[in-house]
């Protein structure tokens, strides 16, 4: 979806100044908020994708008022509504009011905390070859879906060459939108910094994208 998250190439905001040495968390809360997120993989209630687009749906205005974290508990408490799993005057109130539904997945344990830091594979077996090759020109697609994409604003309707073939992999826009596989080829596309920004690009500089197929056709 088009949203204040996806802010390449947006102006304004001046540049990113990373902290020579930040801290994981500046606050015991963001820890814990950590924590939760990463207890709720166990339960197989939503998908990797379907997490992330849980921020995309932000309000613009709260997205740029809240850190990194905050984006994080925000997400987790409208997905935790919306699942079911309680509800908003439970949140209000601090405890439940009635016993909980079954989980989808497995119940939170020390036994399976290890499952909440490890990351499985999303490779999946292709259902045809592969469309491009190393070295072909291709053109992204200037797509605006409503749901969740991994396709950048910034790099839409350029061209630029395959460097990569990854192999097939778990769609990310099915995934939302439709909450199921589907496996599709995902290719490293590289970009001259001048076809992106124009005259004021750095002719030295290139811009390597990750891309499933179904964002690129080919470049005439």
């Amino acid at each position: 979806m088009n949203g204040i998250h996806d802010m390449g190439g947006m102006d304004g905001f001046g540049k990113v100044e990373a902290p020579p040495s930040e801290p994981a968390f500046h606050a015991p809360w963001e820890g814990r908020v950590m924590a939760m997120n990463r207890a709720l993989v166990v339960s197989k209630e939503w998908n990797i994708d379907e997490g992330r687009y849980g921020i995309e749906i932000l309000p613009a205005h709260l997205y740029l008022m809240t850190s990194y974290y905050e984006r994080w508990f925000l997400r987790l408490e409208n997905m935790c509504v919306e699942a079911g799993l309680v509800t908003r005057e439970e949140i209000a109130q601090g405890h439940a009011q009635g016993a909980g539904r079954p989980l989808k997945g497995e119940p939170f344990s020390p036994a399976n905390v290890g499952k909440t830091y490890k990351r499985g594979s999303f490779e999946r077996t292709p259902a045809a070859p592969a469309r491009f090759k190393v070295g072909d020109r291709v053109r992204t697609r200037n797509i605006h879906p409503h749901s969740h994409t991994r396709l950048p604003r910034f790099v839409r309707g350029h061209v630029g060459i395959v460097e990569i073939v990854h192999g097939a992999h778990v769609f990310p826009d099915i995934a939302v939108s439709e909450q199921r596989e589907q496996p599709e080829w995902l290719y490293t596309v590289r970009f001259d910094h001048t076809e992106i920004w124009g005259p004021d690009g750095d002719p030295n500089v290139e811009i390597s994208v990750d891309a499933f197929e179904p964002y690129l056709e080919p470049a005439t």
